[in-house]
């Protein structure tokens, strides 16, 4: 928000009147053209040569898991921390290279942008301390990187403490430790060698010695006094990327989320496409002649590869690094299969010579055959790369997020708008007031396009409330009602697939809701919803799952359609027809169905013995304001 408001000031200034709004719009592209920029900058300063930064730089503007990010209109965080990550590694590099600490002041404001934009600083604040210890470890030790390291620690640390989010969290969390160590290791590995050169090695040795007894004794005094203490702790990020099973067994509602989900190799290939395949010609060539740089860009690939095979969501740390790693690995196969073509000339007077005077064997000795068909071959496959990458964003990353559009047997386009002719119901028959309970997943699109409250949306933080809401869906129907009507709901809305192939409906997210309610509420439990461990909707579904409410409101009415296949009933999205063709409601009322059945709206109905005021089709306000009159009048009586 602060960047979006530095530009509008800018262009404003230089007398350009751009609304804001178009500021924030277009603001997410104009960073993917300076994250370009970057990459070429990183990749010039790695290898020294332009072609390989020129090819860095195609593959990164094009990418698809940056444009999921830098799309026109997409104003998060992210659109402009991929930036501040690339520039900062730049400039940390150049700080290396140089020795300079005006580079290293550069890079602790550009990580200081960073830490202010987004959460993922704590991928570069572990990394470049681990490439300084793998540095140290081969022996490649250098004062430039001591002065580099050292002043983007020191400055890095104190800019990151100004963000109000992060604070003595800078000093105290376990995502900074890694930084805290290798700093003062740093210090002790200069200092020992200043020691060494003076006293001899004889005498080194023997206090080299006590001083690594004391050392490795305090540090392991410090953290048992520090984790006992609880003054630092992992956070629930650290432990979910350290450890892929963590969020599923303690923070299910994370877990939850699609994006946290590990990648498999269709996610990969249909963000990364070819990029999988040429970066491992680059990491060949960064291990055949390598510098500090190289190393460098081998490290982040590798872990960069560890955190995205974590969480799909990462996959947006990972592209920048094999787009780096792939252009100079794409450059370097480029150059020297060119060479034996411009050497061509060499190669066939050697074969052809007389051997009475046969010319010396010339250093570039691929056939010519070959060399075209080596280039022709990574020309096609760039094609390809830039041709799928077009089609990825715009057909999955630059198509409005609740509009759905597929394509019928004969080509033609369907237009599926289900979820805003269910919003211009809600905010077109409802009351002002009316409450709707729904999954977290749509909170903010009722919000915003309904204009009505929901219990939950994608900004709560209480966990029992969003538990309450899984509780709530996991409870049969007389429970249900009881717990919605103690939360003031007057409307439940859930989606459902199974008439239109729509396979991200609540049905299919139902195990999760289950999961994070038993959290809080142990009565529920997943195994009640589970026959022999699998999760069905058919004949072999548990009582339990029949009876709760997401599967009645789900498939209420569903045994009167027809299926495509013959019979009624069936799910389309869970290949299963289901047993109960008549599904009663007591307590609930469907008000609305769209068009397509993804998106179901039912109204809680009033308690039989409850005033006849609340027996409205809807609910009112100047009708809630009575019943509180008319309950007051006879709580004073009584």
């Amino acid at each position: 928000m602060a960047t979006a408001a530095v530009f509008h000031k800018i262009a404003h200034f230089l007398t350009f009147p751009v609304d804001i709004r178009n500021v924030c719009v277009f603001l997410a592209p104009v960073f993917s053209a300076l994250t370009s920029i970057a990459c070429y900058l990183m990749t010039r300063e790695i290898t020294g040569k332009t072609g390989s930064g020129l090819y860095s730089a195609l593959f990164i503007a094009v990418v698809p898991s940056y444009i999921s990010r830098s799309v026109a209109g997409s104003y998060d965080n992210e659109g402009i921390a991929i930036f501040a990550l690339v520039f900062t590694f730049y400039l940390f590099l150049k700080s290396v290279n140089t020795g300079s600490l005006l580079w290293s002041a550069a890079a602790s404001l550009s990580y200081f942008y960073m830490v202010a934009a987004w959460g993922g600083y704590a991928f570069i604040i572990n990394i470049i301390p681990i490439f300084v210890l793998g540095i140290i470890f081969i022996g490649k030790y250098s004062t430039n990187l001591y002065i580099a390291y050292s002043a983007f620690y020191v400055m890095g640390t104190f800019l990151a403490m100004q963000i109000p989010f992060v604070g003595l969290q800078a000093i105290n969390s376990s995502e900074h430790l890694a930084s805290h160590i290798v700093f003062v290791f740093l210090q002790v590995y200069v200092l020992s060698n200043w020691v060494r050169d003076n006293l001899g090695e004889t005498k080194f040795r023997n206090l080299a010695k006590v001083a690594l007894g004391a050392a490795i004794s305090l540090l392991v005094l410090y953290a048992l006094y520090v984790t006992l203490t609880g003054k630092m702790k992992w956070t629930l990020r650290s432990l979910s990327l350290l450890d892929p099973t963590y969020a599923k067994k303690h923070i299910p509602i994370i877990a939850s989320v699609s994006e946290h989900q590990p990648t498999t190799w269709s996610s990969f290939f249909f963000d990364l496409h070819f990029l999988t395949v040429f970066t491992t010609l680059g990491l060949y060539f960064l291990c055949m002649e390598y510098n500090e740089g190289k190393l460098f860009a081998a490290l982040y690939g590798v872990l960069s590869v560890y955190f995205a095979s974590v969480m799909v969501r990462l996959l947006l740390v990972l592209a920048p690094a094999l787009c780096v790693i792939a252009g100079i690995g794409l450059s370097e196969t480029i150059h020297r299969f060119a060479l034996h073509i411009t050497h061509f000339k060499e190669w066939y007077d050697y074969h052809n010579a007389p051997k009475s005077a046969k010319p010396p064997k010339p250093q570039h000795g691929y056939p010519l055959e070959i060399s075209l068909m080596v280039l022709l071959g990574i020309a096609a496959m760039t094609v390809f790369y830039i041709a799928h990458c077009v089609w990825v964003g715009s057909e999955a990353y630059s198509s409005p997020t609740i509009i759905m559009a597929s394509k019928t047997y004969d080509g033609q386009k369907l237009i599926i708008d289900d979820y805003r002719e269910a919003y211009y119901w809600l905010r077109m028959n409802t009351d002002e007031e009316a409450k709707i309970m729904s999954w977290w997943d749509y909170g903010y699109q009722i919000t915003g396009m309904a204009n009505r409250t929901v219990l939950v949306d994608n900004n709560t933080w209480n966990y029992t409330h969003i538990a309450t809401v899984g509780m709530a869906f996991a409870s049969n129907e007389e429970e249900a009602a009881n717990i919605l009507r103690k939360l003031d709901v007057d409307y439940v809305l859930l989606l459902f697939g199974g008439m239109s192939y729509y396979s991200g409906d609540d049905i299919n997210k139902f195990l999760w809701m289950v999961r994070i309610a038993s959290g809080v509420f142990p009565h529920i439990k997943e195994d009640d919803f589970l026959q022999r461990g699998m999760y069905r909707v058919d004949e072999g579904a548990t009582k339990t799952m029949r009876d709760c409410l997401m599967y009645k409101l789900s498939y209420y009415r569903f045994g009167e359609v027809m299926s495509p296949r013959g019979g009624t009933g069936f799910d389309l999205v869970r290949q299963a027809e289901i047993p109960d063709k008549n599904i009663k409601l007591k307590h609930f009322k469907e008000v609305y169905t769209t068009s397509h059945w993804i998106v179901r709206i039912y109204q809680l109905l009033p308690e039989s013995n409850r005033d006849t005021l609340m027996s409205k089709s809807k609910y009112t306000r100047k009708s809630k304001e009575e019943l509180s009159k008319y309950n007051l009048v006879k709580t004073t009586k009584q």
